[in-house]
């Protein structure tokens, strides 16, 4: 039955979905309009609204850049490659490679978003070379991973609210991951969600006739050969001791920063991470070079998309027009209802702010004293907000943009997919947030 309804999906999806510029382009005049219509704003505030905000996500978008660039640079290394080939080596069928990639997916996204971003895209690469499977559904596995982040070990808002001195401490105190990313209801839905996302990957499979598969030719991202050295600078372009001088160096400081002053991950350690790891595997600055000129090719949409959603951040928050959405929405709630209400106002405001963040910063104002007024236990209430903020992601291509790079797809060939999986999601996040 999957298989029959993702077909018409995929290919509605394929025919109407623009490419993420113009759909960012699109929701940057349907929240001017709104803010307009709806929040009496003028076209000059709206105008000053977006033209301020539109640099805002400057260290964020050279973040996203660098998850993709150096997560790249990792998985090209040699031992990565080898790593990845063998456990792409025990999937024997297309529908094996369809659940190995969602399981691997799921379990990096889990731990660490970026992780799991760029590990499930160059996963799946790996396992079109060796299975022949349809490509666009294997990225559409991949990125379908994704989904269990905000309920994992980076999730921002659980992390946010667990912080001393964070900016609702006053009002709701510091709630620890205990009662968050570890209670029973977040457990329990990760758990569903480990076992029903691969099913439905798998379930949808398309026949032979209706699969698109690819040339696993195109997808070798072999290194360029090093000739006879004859230049001193050459000399240095492929010295091991000089890439061991600066990389050893560099993981010596990750050892540091958790076993003796007990950090945690971020976005920023990930990319130092993958940095330094792909220095040393890679053995000599050459061939991490020749490994960077193959990632960067994929980073344009992210280079030239990312202001544009810090333009709509801008005009959805300070217009008032996401909080009127979130209010909107809560006034339908009860003690019960409230973490479902406050998941689907989420998911709505995500695709406008498709940063889960500032999403709090937005929504925490209007549900946090909604669950006070009601009663409601408000870690449930924000790990609602935290998955609906993840749930959308599944629609809004903002996040897709490293794993299309990365697969060399476009965001209308995996959407159909994805959409499948956005009301299969939903049902099971409302039922947890509600029920368990």
């Amino acid at each position: 039955m999957l298989k029959m309804i993702s077909k018409p999906a995929v290919k509605l999806v394929e025919r109407y979905l623009p490419d993420p510029y113009i759909f960012v382009l699109l929701l940057t005049l349907i929240a001017s309009v709104a803010a307009i219509a709806i929040e009496r704003q003028t076209p000059l505030a709206v105008l000053r609204f977006w033209g301020d905000g539109f640099w805002g996500l400057l260290t964020f978008s050279m973040q996203m850049l660098l998850v993709l660039v150096t997560g790249f640079m990792l998985a090209s290394s040699p031992p990565v490659k080898r790593i990845l080939q063998k456990i792409a080596g025990t999937a024997k069928s297309p529908g094996g490679a369809i659940i190995l990639v969602t399981l691997v997916s799921l379990a990096a996204s889990w731990i660490n978003w970026g992780f799991g971003l760029v590990v499930g895209a160059l996963f799946a690469k790996e396992l079109a070379r060796l299975i022949r499977v349809d490509y666009r559904l294997l990225v559409a596995s991949a990125y379908s991973g994704f989904v269990v982040w905000h309920g994992g070990l980076a999730g921002s808002i659980p992390l946010t609210i667990a912080t001393e001195g964070h900016f609702s401490a006053d009002q709701i105190g510091v709630i620890g991951t205990g009662s968050t990313i570890f209670a029973f209801f977040n457990l329990a839905i990760v758990v569903c969600l480990f076992i029903a996302i691969p099913l439905v990957n798998r379930m949808m499979l398309p026949d032979d006739k209706d699969s698109v598969y690819v040339d696993p030719s195109v997808l070798n991202d072999e290194p360029e050969t090093v000739g006879r050295i004859t230049r001193p600078a050459e000399r240095l372009e492929n010295s091991f001791t000089l890439a061991m001088l600066v990389g050893v160096p560099g993981l010596l400081f990750l050892l540091d920063h958790f076993l003796l002053r007990g950090g945690g991950l971020n976005l920023n350690v990930v990319n130092f991470m993958f940095l330094f790891l792909a220095i040393v595997l890679h053995r000599t600055p050459r061939n991490l070079l020749n490994s960077l000129n193959e990632a960067i090719k994929g980073g344009a949409g992210i280079v030239i998309q990312f202001p544009f959603y810090a333009g709509i951040m801008a005009i959805m928050v300070q217009s008032g027009l996401a909080e009127s959405m979130s209010e909107w929405l809560v006034s339908f709630a009860t003690v019960n209802t409230l973490p479902f209400w406050s998941f689907i106002s989420a998911g709505i405001v995500n695709l406008f702010v498709p940063s889960g963040g500032g999403q709090w910063a937005v929504q925490a104002p209007v549900m946090l004293p909604a669950a006070q007024a009601l009663g409601a236990d408000i870690s449930r209430v924000a790990m609602a907000v935290a998955w609906g903020d993840a749930w959308t992601n599944l629609l809004q291509p903002f996040w897709a943009l490293p794993v299309l790079a990365i697969a060399g797809l476009k965001a209308k060939d995996i959407m159909g997919f994805c959409l499948i999986q956005l009301f299969i999601t939903g049902i099971i996040i409302s039922v947890g947030l509600v029920w368990f």
